[in-house]
């Protein structure tokens, strides 16, 4: 079940930058594509990499949004079920590549300059004994099932 509502959740960030401009077999492809894409991410190179992404956030949002906000040059075009006459998709899919990346890059130096300020204030991790007791117990008070 989670990983149909991760499927679930990929699609839905993917199609989010093309709503409104593609038809439904659009969609249909965009989230099929990204559902793929995102589950490699979530399953392989996380796991390769070894970075911690416990919600898989940028494995499904990031990789997911990405690929919407690609591939709506693609799919708003009229032949294609979208709705955008005069659209160019070589041209569209250049302008909707370099905003990505520059937002790739702008989102990366934020988020440095966030974790490193966050990092010397209070720290990113916890104790390893909290890790090994579990947040829910050690950070948060939860005592369990208290049926």
């Amino acid at each position: 079940m989670l990983g149909l509502a991760t499927g679930s959740i990929a699609g839905l960030a993917a199609i989010t930058p093309a709503s409104g401009y593609i038809g439904p077999l659009g969609a249909l492809v965009i989230g099929f594509i990204s559902s793929c894409a995102c589950w490699w991410m979530c399953s392989y190179v996380k796991h390769r990499f070894r970075y911690d992404d416990s919600l898989d956030v940028f494995g499904v949002h990031g990789v997911g949004g990405l690929i919407g906000t690609i591939l709506v040059a693609v799919f708003a075009a009229p032949a294609l079920g979208g709705n955008q006459v005069d659209l160019n998709i070589l041209k569209q899919l250049g302008i909707q590549s370099f905003a990505s990346i520059i937002t790739l890059v702008y989102t990366l130096i934020v988020s440095i300059i966030i974790l490193k300020v966050i990092k010397s204030a209070i720290g990113l991790r916890v104790e390893e004994q909290e890790e090994l007791i579990g947040l829910d117990l050690e950070s948060h008070g939860e005592s369990g099932y208290n049926g």
